[in-house]
């Protein structure tokens, strides 16, 4: 029996450490990128819940306990793990305030071999703010085509779209997220 609860207890250990090795962390501590995302915001919460998120609120819930979060920012790679620029994933920070807009995107690591014109520049991150998580993201429509960098930024514009919609669909108010 003393065998049976050791194995048991030693496979659950196994696959939490998994789950957490599963995670890829490319920036600790996110402040700097979390308030260029929210301006406004006065606190942020830490980095959990299903999906993984931050709230980002207007004044500090620790001393306004009814405060309401005014946006939430979350990491592509978390909702979208399997989409893989032409080298891998592109690690992108994205704002989303309670109506359903993007307030921006921060690429905060790459590995893309023309990352250097195609995903890095200011100018690829600043197209999306604006944007409803319901918009189309097409490239060549309203997200731009950089030439050879295609596979780059078809994935990065997917990983947006889809992860925001995703955390719309399960965090958003129902009437917005329609």
């Amino acid at each position: 029996m003393r065998r049976f609860a050791f194995v048991t207890l030693a496979l659950v250990c196994a696959s939490g450490l998994a789950a957490a090795v599963d995670r890829i962390y490319t920036l600790p501590n996110p402040a700097a990128e979390l308030k260029r995302l929210f301006p406004a915001a006065a606190a942020f919460s830490p980095l959990a819940g299903d999906p993984l998120h931050f709230n980002a609120y207007a004044a500090d819930p620790k001393t306004n306990p009814a405060e309401k979060p005014i946006g939430i920012a979350f990491w592509t790679t978390d909702l979208v793990p399997q989409e893989h620029g032409y080298h891998g994933p592109i690690h992108m920070l994205v704002g989303m305030d309670m109506t359903g807009t993007l307030t921006g995107v921060v690429v905060t690591y790459n590995s893309e071999p023309y990352g250097y014109f195609s995903v890095e520049p200011p100018k690829f991150a600043a197209q999306f703010k604006g944007k409803r998580f319901s918009d189309p993201f097409r490239v060549g429509g309203d997200v731009d085509a950089v030439s050879r960098a295609s596979i780059t930024i078809a994935s990065a514009a997917r990983a947006v779209r889809d992860s925001s919609r995703m955390i719309a669909k399960q965090l958003l108010p129902p009437e917005v997220s329609k």
